[in-house]
């Protein structure tokens, strides 16, 4: 498999998972009873796809996190500035930018 699949099938896994995430956040905090329940079930349902994508491909487990831990933390602060409306704090860039260089390392370093 090549890097490029890879990366789209982790990016994928990454969206999916904080997606699920995100709904059950929502669910978590509605005040409706219905739409709480819907949102709960609709995460359940978004984050058992990432399961099946995220671990479908026989990957080397250590890599796979390396960088999927990369794609994830990008994912999750998009979807927290576009909806929840919080932009990431100089913290987070900064932090985000070690898990950043991490992510390249795993993936292009060859031994």
């Amino acid at each position: 498999m090549t890097n490029a699949v890879f990366l789209i099938v982790l990016l994928i896994a990454a969206v999916l998972e904080a997606s699920g995430d995100a709904l059950v956040r929502h669910g978590l905090y509605s005040h409706s009873p219905m739409v709480r329940i819907g949102f709960l079930a609709l995460g359940s349902v978004v984050l058992f796809a990432y399961g099946l994508t995220v671990n479908a491909p026989p990957w080397d487990f250590g890599r796979l996190l390396g960088v999927y831990v990369t794609l994830f933390f990008l994912v999750a602060q998009l979807i927290n500035w576009l909806g929840f409306g919080l932009q990431p704090t100089l913290p987070i860039m900064v932090g985000g930018s070690l898990i950043i260089a991490g992510g390249l390392t795993v993936t292009f370093w060859r031994a």
